[in-house]
């Protein structure tokens, strides 16, 4: 009589079979807090600051989280880094691909978009999740296009968005210059928010730096300006002598 063999059920991507050691991120290990984008008259800007931070060392101080896919999409990113470059492999490939078929066509905005949800949402569902939060942005058919999407593979589009803390305290800064001139920002004014936001940021979340860059989109193109150093103040530190003594 044969021997009776029993096969394991197929195991997706990213559950490891018993004795395996585990292949998929359970943790971040070197990570980037928030990234801001904001719609103004001539196009969409986006900033962040420049810090790579393994736990809790700020460790990486040239870390560059704003990114050019194509000649009209910026991507930005917070979360780790390291699934941001698999990422970044993944649309770059992509990118090639396309413009081998030398049609003259090339993946608008929306279209990496809906490729980078599509991906965060399949490595969601198989418990094997890119740690990242992502704000795509571009502008397609002359009009301005910026969306939201992060590791549970949540998407939502809007004129102003923001990741990690900068939900919670820059997000409101940059609402309000909008409602103050009601969606009609000029460049000057969105740089000026955006820096507001980056300095308040750098005030009050220890995964922050005074080391920023932008990035621009416009009809034109995409620029994406070197990293530069934020002025803060800190001279109201003197005063501080405890709470309550």
């Amino acid at each position: 009589m044969d021997p009776i063999t029993y096969k394991l059920p197929h195991t997706p991507q990213g559950i490891q079979k018993p004795g395996e050691p585990v292949k998929h991120i359970s943790s971040p290990a070197v990570t980037g807090s928030s990234v801001l984008g904001i719609k103004y008259k001539d196009g969409l800007m986006f900033a962040a600051d420049c810090l790579g931070s393994y736990g809790s060392m700020l460790k990486f101080k040239n870390q560059h989280r704003l990114h050019a896919i194509g000649k009209s999409t910026v991507l930005a990113f917070s979360g780790d880094v390291s699934d941001f470059q698999y990422m970044q492999e993944t649309l770059d490939e992509l990118m090639n691909s396309e413009r081998n078929w030398e049609d003259d066509q090339s993946l608008g905005t929306k279209s990496i978009y809906s490729y980078i949800h599509a991906i965060m949402y399949q490595r969601r569902s198989k418990v094997d999740p890119l740690w990242n939060s992502y704000v795509v942005g571009g502008i397609e058919k002359g009009k301005p296009f910026m969306g939201y999407v992060d590791l549970y593979g949540t998407t939502y589009e809007a004129d102003s968005l923001a990741t990690g803390f900068g939900k919670h305290l820059a997000q409101p800064l940059m609402r309000k210059a909008l409602e103050d001139k009601e969606g009609d920002l000029t460049e000057e004014e969105a740089r000026d928010v955006l820096l507001r936001s980056l300095r308040v940021l750098f005030y009050r979340d220890t995964r922050s730096l005074n080391l920023y860059q932008i990035a621009k989109v416009t009809g034109e193109g995409v620029t994406i300006s070197d990293p530069t150093h934020l002025d803060s103040e800190w001279e109201f530190g003197r005063n501080i002598r405890g709470y309550g003594f």
